[in-house]
């Protein structure tokens, strides 16, 4: 079935590519499933701003789910 993402450390960064991976295999298309990790990650984190999140989800979207890489990102401390 799906990629476990467990050895991902940071609890937010995991559950955006979580959610965007369950979402895509549902069957939601690329942008809402992108927007609604956005969102994700802002209740995570309300500090951040639209620009932000957007930016850091499809970096982590990108290095995860399209290249499907393990290596470490960057992003918050949580």
């Amino acid at each position: 079935m799906g990629r476990d993402y467990s050895y991902i450390a940071r609890r937010c960064e995991r559950a955006v590519v979580t959610a965007y991976r369950e979402l895509r295999e549902a069957g939601s298309q690329d942008v809402p499933a992108f927007q609604a990790c956005t969102t994700l990650y802002r209740v995570h984190h309300p500090e951040a701003s639209v620009d932000e999140a957007r930016r850091l989800v499809a970096e982590w979207i990108d290095h995860h789910v399209v290249r499907a890489s393990s290596g470490p990102t960057r992003g918050c401390d949580c």
